[in-house]
């Protein structure tokens, strides 16, 4: 365990990825993409719902079969080529249809979305399990943490390019450019992470007869066990988040100018936040308090919506990023140390698909945004999702890290 090539291959996979899936940031440039092709709110709370929750469905599926799997790389590596081509069409389908066809335009993104975040649910089980497999948990926290930083780093790039990008190009060149250029970038990524040395694993569970069997056994595993119940709770109630923030870029643009080089600086102080918080996070996560990382960023969403709820400038709008792109990753490196902690060995492809389909419900919420939205207001919209919000902070208070 605790290869140093393996840790330098995944931080290289995040960090590529980080650079490529940025350009589509569904909090910044998605929404304004959806928005200039005629994409209402609704949709735009749907297309950002689909590319961080098309997962959902396939993720207990996942695990139904990787239970029994000794080695997960031949599938990932399966999972990594239909992710690349999903990012590469919805490019070329921008630049083939454009303005000329919206609707066909409209259609193809969100099919490319799908494709992309669906293969996710398979890549997010047999990920984990490799990470679970190749580093102990205490350097696990280590190289998550260095991980996110060099994404960070990589979204600063991505944030930097895709400024360039927006204002180099008119509108729909710029946006297809960005697709297809990213694809290539994240293809370095998957190349990266195909590379790890997996080692083989003897202890494996033996699969249900049926999935139906599976989901039964999967549902008293959970209602048993208090602690996850607890974990998932806090987690798919983080997501509140998600409420309002495919719309904080929609209401920006109403209150400020955002061209292309406005809309590059929020990307990169977003990633900057990412980066430089994964410094606290880090080192917290190697001392084993989890727990205390859930709660820092959990406070973070929520001071960034009370302040995005009143911005009035760029400067102000790209500390509301800030704070977004810090506690993101606080959460995320949070509940995967929690769960691979609390899921024992034999079961944990189990426990995390149960966490990640049922968290990731949450992902869902900006879904529930666009419709508070279309029919109410802004200020409804950040009340919302300030409320969720501190239910997921009461409930962190819960989580279990002994």
């Amino acid at each position: 365990m605790d290869k140093f090539g393996n840790h330098i291959k995944n931080i290289l996979h995040g960090f590529f990825l980080a650079i490529g899936t940025t350009i589509a940031e569904p909090s910044t440039i998605l929404p304004l993409i959806i928005n200039y092709f005629g994409g209402s709110s609704m949709l735009v709370g749907f297309f950002a719902a689909l590319l961080r929750g098309g997962a959902i469905v396939v993720q207990l599926f996942a695990a139904f079969h990787a239970q029994t799997y000794k080695l997960m790389l031949p599938y990932l590596r399966r999972v990594f080529f239909i992710r690349f081509f999903s990012w590469f069409f919805i490019g070329v389908a921008i630049l083939l249809f454009g303005d000329n066809y919206p609707n066909l335009t409209l259609a193809s993104i969100g099919f490319g979305l799908f494709m992309f975040s669906f293969s996710a649910g398979f890549a997010a089980i047999y990920f984990r399990e490799i990470m679970a497999k190749i580093f102990s948990h205490k350097f696990r926290g280590k190289t998550m943490a260095y991980r996110q930083f060099f994404s960070a780093v990589g979204g600063l790039i991505s944030g930097a390019l895709a400024g360039w990008i927006l204002h180099t190009y008119e509108a729909p060149l710029s946006y297809g450019l960005l697709f297809i250029i990213s694809s290539f970038i994240m293809g370095f990524g998957y190349l990266s992470f195909s590379l790890v040395d997996e080692p083989i694993k003897e202890e494996v569970s033996k699969k249900e007869k049926s999935f139906k069997e599976f989901l039964h056994n999967s549902f008293i595993i959970l209602k048993a066990d208090k602690s996850l119940q607890i974990q998932i709770t806090t987690f798919l109630l983080a997501y509140g988040y998600l409420i309002a923030l495919p719309f904080i870029i929609l209401h920006a643009q109403e209150k400020i100018n955002l061209n292309g080089i406005a809309i590059g600086s929020l990307i990169t102080t977003q990633m900057v936040g990412a980066m430089l918080s994964n410094f606290l996070w880090g080192k917290l996560s190697s001392k084993g308090v989890n727990k205390l990382v859930a709660k820092i960023a959990i406070s973070f969403q929520i001071i960034a919506i009370l302040l995005a709820s009143n911005s009035s400038s760029l400067y102000e709008y790209m500390i509301v990023f800030f704070l977004v792109g810090a506690s993101i990753d606080g959460n995320r490196i949070a509940s995967s140390n929690l769960i691979l902690k609390l899921a024992p060995a034999q079961k944990r492809p189990v426990y995390i698909a149960l966490q990640m389909n049922l968290v990731s419900f949450g992902m869902f919420f900006s879904i529930i945004g666009g419709v508070i939205l279309h029919y109410l207001n802004y200020s409804v919209l950040y009340s919302s999702a300030i409320i969720t919000l501190l239910f997921a902070f009461y409930f962190s208070f819960k989580l279990k890290e002994e």
